[in-house]
């Protein structure tokens, strides 16, 4: 990852010289200003402004970056995560993950300043965690983890994956199929994880369907897994947002649910508990939604007065909650 020097060296110039163009001093002439954006572009630097808000004082406001819109478990957690913020007198600006760019999302939330970050739009691997963690701003990650740890709240993705597809074998459904997103999220990678341990040595790989999450890619993984030779009795959809999309997409094509197809989603959002809907579907048991636990553990990190902050690691256990939309093999 470049820095300030980096660039001042490309640039030709000195390091407060780049410091007085990062900060807008109006004492740096024209053709060095662009000297110097040009090289922070050409080496993709992108200055530690969030460090820098720090040494002002304490704006009472967080940035939420969540996962993406069209999934309704981040619409529910950005209710309470602002809900509770403002409960405590902090606003919260809030982003959501922009597919194929997250990286832009994270740009404009290190232009403003912020007392402390909630987010679930974290890769396994991520190299914004670094940055984030060299800025010594307090954050929390929901949902999501990066695989360095630090502090974050998610619920037992492998064990719950392994709970969902026991629970299609149990009814008798020997052909199972996973349609997820993308593995490097931690949610997904585990998810999956626990569907092939849960199917031991028979798993197959054109069972096994990896998406953007989209309604659009969820549907035609569902085509794809229809034409196979031997189509599944079952599929274990990682979200409840895809599964629903699985669910009306199968009964547009006459498919009745779950007799011709079972479906368990995860998340248990509203809509899955509609009486005319009644996904099966994996939660957490927890007495409150995982979103509270990141913003008030993001609260005590911002208004705590000791230098050396235990991080949160909370894993809560998954549930099953069994209802219409899966049912024994026919």
């Amino acid at each position: 990852m470049a820095s300030s020097k980096d660039v001042a060296k490309r640039a030709g110039v000195s390091q407060p010289t780049v410091s007085r163009v990062i900060n807008g001093s109006t004492n740096v002439n024209k053709e060095t200003i662009e000297k110097v954006q040009r090289a922070m572009e050409e080496l993709n630097y992108r200055p530690n402004l969030i460090a820098r808000s720090l040494k002002q004082q304490k704006t009472k406001s967080i940035a939420l970056i969540s996962g993406a819109l069209h999934n309704p478990f981040f619409v529910d957690s950005t209710t309470t995560i602002v809900n509770v913020a403002k409960a405590h007198g902090y606003r919260t600006l809030v982003y959501f993950e922009e597919q194929g760019n997250n990286e832009a999302v994270y740009e404009e939330v290190l232009k403003q300043q912020v007392d402390g970050i909630v987010l679930s739009s974290i890769f396994i691997d991520d190299p914004v965690y670094r940055e984030l963690e060299h800025s010594k701003i307090p954050f929390v990650m929901f949902n999501r983890r990066h695989q360095l740890g630090g502090n974050f709240v998610e619920i037992d993705n492998e064990k719950a994956g392994v709970l969902a597809t026991n629970h299609l074998l149990e009814l008798g459904h020997s052909k199972v199929a996973w349609i997820g997103g993308p593995t490097n999220c931690s949610t997904f990678h585990g998810r999956l994880l626990g569907y092939k341990k849960a199917l031991g040595g028979i798993v197959k790989g054109n069972w096994i369907k990896e998406t953007n999450t989209t309604e659009e890619a969820v549907i035609d993984a569902v085509d794809q897994l229809l034409a196979l030779d031997e189509p599944p009795t079952a599929i274990f959809a990682a979200t409840d947002a895809m599964a629903l999309s699985c669910q009306s997409y199968l009964m547009n094509k006459g498919y009745r649910i779950p007799e011709d197809m079972s479906i368990c989603g995860m998340d248990d959002i509203p809509m899955s508990r509609h009486a005319a809907i009644q996904l099966t579907t994996v939660t957490h048991e927890a007495s409150k939604p995982m979103g509270q636990y990141a913003v008030e553990h993001l609260l005590h990190l911002i208004n705590s007065s000791k230098e050396v902050k235990e991080d949160m690691q909370v894993t809560l256990r998954p549930r099953l909650i069994a209802r219409h939309s899966s049912g024994v093999k026919n």
